[in-house]
């Protein structure tokens, strides 16, 4: 009778567990690597830690579809969003060895224009940066770079 008891009983753990695990919510990629951007704040704070800390939650979350980066130099390069992410997507993990300030430029309800700049021991890297409120986040929409 005591074999008959543990049996039911192990039967029913495994069904009980079994159900529990099909009842867990699967959680996406996608939704695991949403980052807060409901301010222009905290949209300009992910966007310095994507292109100098390494950081890769949210990097497709952070760009606005229509994104365009230009790099100011002897001879001027574009970027479109698709190259710009699958840049950083390979810099994961990766700190700039850099000290960075942040000037906020000009700020309304929906758009911000900032300053970011990565000052490195040889050179110094100006980022301005552009960020507009879609709907409910924010995104950045475009980047101009110059070194010095």
């Amino acid at each position: 009778m005591k074999t008959l008891v543990k049996t039911f009983t192990a039967a029913a753990l495994i069904a009980v567990s079994t159900f529990a695990m099909a009842a867990e919510k699967t959680v996406s990629k996608t939704e695991k690597e949403n980052v807060n951007l409901s301010t222009a704040d905290f949209a300009l704070d992910h966007y310095v830690a994507v292109t100098t800390e390494g950081e890769s939650a949210g990097i497709g979350q952070i760009f606005a579809t229509d994104f365009n980066q230009k790099i100011q130099a002897t001879n001027a390069q574009s970027y479109n969003r698709s190259a710009v992410v699958k840049s950083l997507k390979k810099q994961k993990g990766e700190k700039l060895n850099c000290t960075v300030t942040t000037d906020i430029i000009e700020e309304s309800a929906d758009y911000m224009v900032a300053k970011v700049t990565l000052k490195f021991e040889d050179f110094t890297k100006t980022d301005l940066v552009t960020l507009v409120r879609e709907g409910d986040s924010w995104k950045v929409s475009s980047s101009v770079n110059s070194y010095k």
